[in-house]
């Protein structure tokens, strides 16, 4: 290649790679273009269905705002009190919610991120109005639905408590006639149950006249207080309670005849510990045991004498005899345990006279070799010792003989420890 052309092939080079980065260049602009308008396509499609919901949000609190004077009229001030408040803060979400679209208005030129952002809030700020007041709506649905119930439930509520006036007056004639056999304390319960389900009986039928009258009635304030299901719940709840007394009062005859079985059963079970009460009163080596199952006996027999005309009253009488039965079982179970102590006493008595006796041999014999270093304490110690066993000897109680003997031996061992005390310090 001639001199002069050798600069044509860099050339060529370098014009090649100058069109291929211009080429990438509009290229890679083309394709940011194309991503920002689909960006925007994107973020256009988010305020467009923001904007929906916006509007579905407003229709949904001014149809709440207008359900707040309905339920004022129907359930009562209370009632419209909380569903206002509901109303009050989903307004205050809404109107959040329109300064957020009027900035998204005025601002046109903003990025699509920031428009985004915006639009998911007023998004989310619509979706919290409308949950609230969906929930607000379902309750008074419900409470409604129970209103539109209470036409139907009345009349099966007064069938309820017309059987259970029938029921109380049937008690009331079985009562009369228990009267005859049993006493008034024993029927106590009884009538205290009839009493108290008349009163149930009467606050049921006020509640169910107040919400017949009320039926089909155009609402007053006064009605919308207090619903009719709410009127009708408390009838429910007084007839519930007057069955249960019922019950008790129907129940009362078996109650009666149970009550008199055990009444039979508890004074044979208490005649039978009375005999092994005496067989232990008998054999009791303790004195103050012994005395003490006396009193018992003597106290607790007489409850067997006479039970006929206790018959009365078969509910006082079991209590009776099972107090009675109490007390005797703790007089005898103190008896047992004092002479538990005597019996071990008298077992343990030997070997503490021997121990003792040892001990003073011991003692005896170590003064004997100290004697002349012998002191006074010492000398006094085993003179108690031997006192304290004479003691035991003599004595007739068994855990005083123990204790006295146990006291020789130990009055032994320190008048020994002290001979040789004596004898070690010399």
């Amino acid at each position: 290649m001639p001199d002069g052309l050798e600069w044509l092939p860099s050339l060529v080079v370098f014009g090649a790679a100058a069109i291929a980065f211009a080429a990438g260049i509009i290229g890679f602009r083309r394709l940011g273009s194309r991503r920002e308008a689909r960006d925007a396509d994107a973020a256009r499609a988010f305020e467009r269905s923001a904007k929906a919901r916006l509007v579905h949000a407003d229709e949904a609190v001014r149809d709440a705002e207008q359900e707040v004077r309905f339920t004022e009229a129907q359930f009562g001030a209370e009632a419209a009190r909380e569903l206002a408040s509901t109303v009050e803060q989903a307004r205050g979400r809404l109107r959040e919610a329109f300064l957020l679209q009027q900035r998204l208005d005025e601002a046109e030129h903003d990025p699509a991120a920031a428009r985004r952002a915006r639009s998911a809030r007023i998004a989310s700020l619509c979706d919290s109005v409308e949950h609230a007041l969906a929930e607000a709506g379902a309750g008074l649905a419900g409470r409604r639905a129970a209103e539109r119930g209470a036409a139907d439930e009345a009349p099966v509520q007064r069938e309820r408590a017309t059987r259970l006036a029938a029921r109380r007056a049937d008690g009331a004639s079985a009562l009369a006639r228990l009267g005859t056999r049993f006493s008034a304390s024993a029927l106590a319960g009884a009538y205290g149950a009839l009493a108290r389900a008349d009163r149930d009986l009467e606050g049921a039928a006020a509640a169910l006249e107040e919400a017949e009258s009320r039926l089909g009635a155009p609402a007053t304030p006064v009605a919308a207080a207090r619903p009719v299901a709410d009127v009708l719940g408390r009838a429910a709840h007084a007839l519930d309670r007057a069955e249960a007394e019922l019950a008790s009062v129907e129940r009362v005859e078996l109650d009666l005849a149970a009550a008199a079985q055990d009444a039979a059963a508890e004074a044979t079970a208490l005649d039978v510990d009375l005999v092994a009460a005496r067989r232990e009163r008998d054999g009791a080596t303790d004195p103050d045991a012994g005395a003490a199952l006396a009193a018992a006996i003597g106290e607790l027999s007489p409850m067997l004498v006479g039970r006929e005309e206790r018959a009365a009253d078969p509910f006082a009488e079991r209590d009776r005899l099972r107090a009675a039965r109490d007390r005797l079982e703790v007089a005898r179970a103190t008896a047992r345990r004092a002479e538990q102590r005597l019996d071990g006493a008298r077992d343990a008595l030997p070997g503490a006279l021997a121990i003792a006796e040892s001990q003073i041999a011991v003692a005896q014999g170590a003064m004997e070799r100290a004697r002349a270093f012998v002191g006074a304490d010492a000398r006094t110690r085993l003179a108690e010792a031997e006192r304290q066993l004479g003691i035991a000897r003599r004595e007739a109680d068994p855990v005083a003989a123990l204790d006295a003997a146990r006291r020789a031996a130990a009055r032994a061992s320190d008048a020994e420890a002290l001979a040789h005390y004596a004898a070690l310090h010399r």
